[in-house]
Formats: structure tokens, sequence, C-alpha cells
């Protein structure tokens, strides 16, 4: 049988978001995969960007194809480049969802706005230790939240994120929260904790790589490359207080109350070829949980520590940490 043809965003009109969601409702349960090209149709002119105002939301059974694209976050953009449809402001009640695939063809480019309204996590304020157009403007949270992250899934299963670029995005690159059995490959990152706005140098605080979050588990990351402005793979099994998801207060929307009976845990995990720094000075692998949630059975297959001359680390691989949570995890939660 001929495969069903695709469905491109250039079929709708609308601003670039919105013919972006509707092209993903469409082809939601037809079995037709999303391909956002390298032209933009808009109704303005053709470009070659397509300029976010708010996140992209993926359904269930969705195949996104980025092909040779440039995605932007606009200035108006306090979002994520890309977020599972179940979550999201307001949304207590996260719904699994299963089969979310994304991938690159040719060169995919994700990068952060050229004036973000806010960056850095949840315990940061935006204007103090970390940038944001929205500091000091009335209405607006003047904290960091999960909104700044580049990707971000949760309670996901069967999943894939592939071939692709990001630059500068204003918090963590790509966060899961509470997924399982999927695949992170061939993903690059550049993003160094410091940029230009405007001619004035101007701190980006928590510009990880990828997290995986509390209940991440059967996952593959492998063949990451280029440099983070924070730890460039982490796994953190944090427990919190918030125990409500869609929580603006929090870089977790899922929430972080620990769901007990080890649903939480971090495990079966397999980190392989990893190669990179962390331009900010950080960690290129961590790993860390803190009292009450376990992580184990993770395997590191090949991480190279690709700073250059002169530049160093804090680690390449740093296990387990007193600051966070509830300090150090006790013996016997970390194994394996």
């Amino acid at each position: 049988m001929p495969s069903l043809s695709p469905i491109t965003p250039n079929d709708f009109q609308g601003s670039d978001v919105e013919r972006i969601n509707l092209a993903v409702q469409a082809a939601a349960g037809t079995g037709r995969r999303v391909v956002i090209p390298r032209h933009n149709h808009a109704a303005d002119g053709e470009r070659d960007i397509w300029l976010l105002d708010a996140a992209i939301l993926l359904q269930s059974d969705t195949t996104l194809e980025l092909d040779s694209c440039h995605i932007k976050l606009s200035d108006r953009c306090r979002d994520n480049f890309i977020r599972s449809a179940n979550c999201g402001m307001g949304i207590t009640d996260i719904k699994p969802m299963r089969g979310i695939h994304i991938y690159g063809v040719g060169d995919v480019l994700l990068e952060g706005a050229d004036h973000p309204r806010a960056t850095g996590d949840s315990g940061k304020t935006i204007g103090e230790r970390t940038f944001g157009t929205d500091a000091g403007v009335e209405g607006e949270s003047q904290k960091g939240d999960w909104r700044n992250i580049g990707i971000l899934m949760a309670f996901v299963e069967d999943f894939s994120i592939r071939n692709l670029k990001m630059v500068d995005p204003h918090c963590w690159g790509i966060s899961l929260e509470r997924c399982a059995h999927g695949l992170l490959r061939d993903i690059e990152f550049a993003s160094g904790q410091v940029r230009r706005v405007d001619g004035v140098e101007q701190t980006i605080l928590n510009q990880d790589g990828i997290d995986l979050r509390l209940g991440c588990h059967d996952i593959i990351i492998e063949n990451i490359t280029g440099y983070s402005g924070d730890d460039l793979v982490a796994l953190t099994a944090i427990p919190g207080t918030r125990g409500t998801a869609g929580d603006p207060g929090s870089t977790m929307v899922s929430a972080t109350m620990d769901r007990s009976e080890g649903l939480d845990e971090i495990r079966n995990v397999i980190i392989r070829d990893i190669r990179g720094y962390c331009k900010g000075g950080h960690h290129i692998v961590r790993l860390l949980n803190t009292p009450g949630v376990r992580l184990h059975d993770i395997l590191i297959d090949g991480l190279m520590d690709t700073s250059p001359e002169g530049f160093h680390c804090k680690a390449a691989l740093k296990i387990g940490d007193s600051h966070y949570g509830g300090g150090v995890a006790p013996l016997g939660s970390t194994y394996r």
C-alpha cells in the first residue's frame, strides 16, 4: 500500500504556531505524519523561519517531521517549543499519552528568542540572577518555570526525539517527566549560560541539555553532542512538596510530590556516546537523587569531555549532591 501523504502547516491559515497546531490536530488518529518544511508560506510572504508565539502541542500517535527547518521562539513567547498536549497551565489531571515521535531531516534548528521574556528555573528571579524582559512587569510571574523548557513531555510512553540542534533555550533544552520507553538520539546543543542581547552580555541560567525527571524509566540517550550552559545530561529524582500539576510556580509541570511505591524512581536508562562539555562550568553527566526516591540500573557507555584547551568542567560525571531536596540520598538508594 502507498504511504499516506503528510500534512503540512502550509495547508492552513493563521499564525505560524496556529497553523502547526491545526496540522497536528488534522493528523491525529489518521496515521499521517506532520511535516514542518523549510519554507514557510506565511500570509505576509514566504520565509525560511517559523516563529512560535506559543508551544506546539503534540497529541498521542503523532509523528512530527522537521524537514531542514528553522523554528524560533518569538519575543512574545513565554512557552515551550514543543509540549505534549496532555499538560500545561491549569491542567491538574494529566492523562497518559503514547506514540509521540519527533525527528529531523537534514539540518534542523530550534532557537530561543532574541529577547526572552523569562529564563531559568523556578528558583530564579528574572532580572536578578537571570535575564528576562518580563522582569518588573505587573501581572507576569517574576520566577522561571516549566514554560522556559525547550521540549517538555509528561506521562508519555513510546516516544522518540531525534536529529535536531537546539541553540539558546531559555532553561533546560529537553525535560521529560514520568515518561517511559523512549529514545533521545543525535541531538546537539549550543548554549553557554551567557549571551548577548542588544549588544549587552546577559546571564541565562539552568541551560541543561537533557533532563530526565521523576518517574522516567526504560529510556536510551545516545549520540549527544555540543555544549550547554548547565549539565549536558542530567537524571534528577528530586521530590518536592508541590502536589498540583499545571502550577506556574514549578519547573515540573506534573508536580514534584513523590507518588511513592517506586512510581517516581528513575531506572533502566542507557546513556551512550556523549561527546560535549558544559560551557557554564558545571557537569557533563549528572546523576542525582535525594532521600525518598531511588535511582538505579543506569548504564553509561562512552563519555568524552570535548572542552576546549584551558577550560574545565567541574566534573565529567557527578553522582549525588548535598545541596538539593533533603540532602544526600541514603546508602542503597543509588545503585547499579
